[in-house]
Parts: structure tokens; C-alpha cells; sequence
């Protein structure tokens, strides 16, 4: 088995995601998408709060998003391209 088949992610639907974040991450997320960012994954941390990632329209940037709804586009840490 290669690498990148081990490392095939399931796709879930935008729905399903959407409806793990809180209200504040919901309404920030809706503006978001205007402007072509979406919603990809949230990463499960252990014992931590879930983490949702979103990307620009071109995979080029993703930031978090915060609980309060607030984009933080220097989250500490990097995401595998």
C-alpha cells in the first residue's frame, strides 16, 4: 500500500461539517463563503476544542476558525499540501 493511498481522506459533506460549529462560527463562515473560501475539515485535536480549517477558492491560504467566529490566519501550525 503507497503513502498517498494510506493517507486517503473520506470526504464528508459540507453539511455534516457545517453542523459542528457554533452559531458565531456558522454566521463568519456564511461571509466567508461570499468571497470563495470553504469549509474543508476540523481537525480533532485530543483533549483539546475541535478546530475548523478553511481554504480560499485557490487551496492557496486556510486560516481557523475561532469559536467567538473570528478568522485567525496564523494558527500555529501547517497543513500537508
Amino acid at each position: 500500500m503507497s503513502v498517498s493511498e494510506r493517507r486517503r481522506i473520506e470526504k464528508r459533506p459540507s453539511q455534516a461539517l457545517k453542523r459542528e460549529l457554533n452559531e458565531d462560527q456558522r454566521m463568519a463562515l456564511v461571509e466567508l463563503e461570499r468571497f470563495g473560501w470553504e469549509l474543508k475539515f476540523i481537525r480533532r485535536p485530543m483533549f483539546q476544542q475541535p478546530v475548523p480549517v478553511v481554504f480560499d477558492s485557490n487551496r492557496q491560504h486556510f486560516a481557523v476558525l475561532n469559536t467567538d467566529g473570528t478568522l485567525d490566519e496564523n494558527p500555529g501550525f501547517d497543513i500537508r499540501r
